[in-house]
């Protein structure tokens, strides 16, 4: 057994956020953006909803504040560097979607765009913001979703902290009954 060795506490989320890298498009008002977000929790299979924080320092905040919409969209390891710049940048500054080379595409069921490079979307409306103002924690209801048939386990990125990113791993099945 390897020798455990005392880690800062701000690290400990290097370790806990294995969820894939996502890109949230926003729209209110004409204005549209997107964003990096690279942590966010499933909460329910049905309705389904997902859980996640998105700072109120983002740009984005406002647009998903005022329209209570938005769009997670699923990047492969084949969009790093739009993911890196779409991180690395603020949308009050720059169209993203123009920079980066991602293609906004209508949405089937929010206004807010879905991005046409990514392997699936999943279009959300706001289903509880009591934790909002505190945390900054929404959560959606993901009403509409969309994911491309193949491959059926893309190459996904999943941020490490520190401007490190692992890429899943191979798929391995145990089928056991009771399991979902």
């Amino acid at each position: 057994m390897p020798r455990k060795q005392d880690l800062p506490l701000h690290e400990v989320r290097r370790f806990l956020e294995p969820g894939p890298a996502v890109l949230v498009t926003s729209c209110h008002d004409g204005e549209q953006d997107v964003m990096v977000m690279g942590w966010h929790t499933v909460m329910e299979f049905s309705p389904s909803l997902i859980g996640c924080v998105i700072s109120s320092a983002n740009h984005s905040h406002a647009l998903i504040r005022a329209s209570g919409e938005c769009v997670i969209n699923l990047p492969t390891s084949a969009q790093l560097e739009a993911v890196l710049g779409v991180g690395s940048t603020s949308g009050r500054e720059l169209d993203k979607f123009a920079a980066f080379g991602l293609t906004p595409e209508p949405s089937a069921a929010v206004a807010a765009p879905s991005i046409r490079e990514c392997h699936a979307q999943f279009e959300c409306r706001l289903h509880d913001d009591s934790l909002v103002a505190r945390y900054d924690f929404f959560i959606w209801e993901v009403v509409a979703a969309r994911a491309a048939a193949r491959p059926r386990h893309p190459e996904t990125l999943h941020y490490k902290g520190d401007g490190a990113f692992m890429v899943s791993g191979k798929v391995i099945r145990r089928r056991r009954a009771g399991l979902k």
